[in-house]
């Protein structure tokens, strides 16, 4: 069931080029103050996804909106409430950080006289006021995402959509730029945020979707993604001895019928592997360890995170249809 008071709508939308499907029947639906994860491999049908809801691309069926404006038939609409941040910072030499920001609010039909009040607000609002005198060239690269993020509020877009925000950031750029996304969503943004940081994006979205070869695989909140792997749990063991790692794979192989693969690191004498058996079976395999004297020292189950379930998810088959979780509950 689709939420009339959404702000982003995606129902259905697939792209094919030719025989190559990009998109796959991608449904989701985003409310206001709401930032959305998208997660993917290259190729997965992030960009894909993207280009339909800037208006760049038209899909082969399926729809797509925003505030209820259809991002086809109302493309000039999407423009004005649509702030698209690309991977890749777009500058032009010789012009201050205030003029470059000048220069994309004039594009955006902004009047000179509104301009020079915009630019102040948008650098008060990313914390890159400091810097509205400096060259862009001269620019850091995280000074840079800063200035990219102001460039992308200056017409005040209801949407934003960034793409790979903190890719190439150190870790303290990567906090602020975390604390200013929350910072934008608090104010009522609803944000796609696309990105290969998986810790990044597990600090900061509220929900998450991940395509794996155009489909939509996982779609809900971090904690409701990994409810659904409780299924496929991994397991850790550690050993008192190195010579009984061989000995210990090759018993919990056996347990385990093949369901999975085993890795051993042979520095830590841990032994990790993923499993879908149930507590009282996982206790029966601790017992037979015991039994055969491996030393074990510990056995335990390791608490997964968004990377771990990106990885569990995306090595998984395909499913024969996408299974989205319902609709995530409005944060705002």
């Amino acid at each position: 069931m689709t939420d009339a008071l959404a702000v982003v709508k995606i129902e259905n939308l697939t792209k094919r080029y030719g025989d190559f499907t990009a998109l796959d029947g991608l449904t989701l639906q985003l409310h206001r103050g709401q930032i959305l994860g998208l997660i993917g491999h290259n190729g997965a049908g992030k960009s894909t996804a993207i280009r339909i809801l800037v208006g760049q691309s038209r899909p082969t069926f399926g729809a797509a909106s925003i505030a209820g404006h259809d991002c086809q038939r109302d493309f000039r609409k999407i423009k004005r409430m649509v702030g698209y941040m690309p991977d890749v910072f777009g500058s032009y030499d010789n012009m201050r950080v205030s003029e470059y920001l000048d220069f994309f609010g004039a594009a955006f039909g902004i009047a000179r006289k509104q301009r020079s009040g915009r630019v102040a607000e948008v650098l008060e609002m990313t914390g890159a006021a400091p810097w509205r005198d400096r060259f862009v060239e001269s620019l850091s690269h995280g000074m840079k995402q800063r200035v990219a993020v102001a460039r992308t509020l200056m017409h005040d877009p209801e949407v934003l959509i960034l793409d790979e925000p903190a890719n190439g950031l150190d870790p303290q750029a990567r906090v602020e730029m975390r604390q200013l996304l929350r910072k934008l969503a608090d104010q009522g943004k609803t944000l796609i945020v696309s990105s290969h940081i998986l810790s990044e994006l597990a600090r900061v979205c509220d929900v998450a979707a991940i395509l794996v070869r155009g489909r939509l695989r996982a779609f809900g909140t971090v904690d409701e993604i990994l409810e659904q792997l409780k299924q496929r749990r991994m397991f850790e063991a550690q050993f008192a001895d190195q010579g009984m790692i061989e000995l210990a794979s090759q018993i919990i192989a056996d347990w385990l019928e093949g369901e999975t693969e085993i890795s051993a690191s042979e520095g830590e004498r841990v032994i990790r592997f993923h499993t879908t058996s149930s507590d009282q079976q996982m206790g029966g395999l601790l017992e037979k360890l015991t039994a055969a004297k491996t030393g074990v020292q510990q056995f335990r189950e390791v608490e997964a995170d968004l990377e771990e379930a990106f990885m569990l998810i995306t090595d998984a088959p395909a499913d024969p249809a996408p299974t989205p979780l319902p609709d995530a509950p409005c944060s705002a």
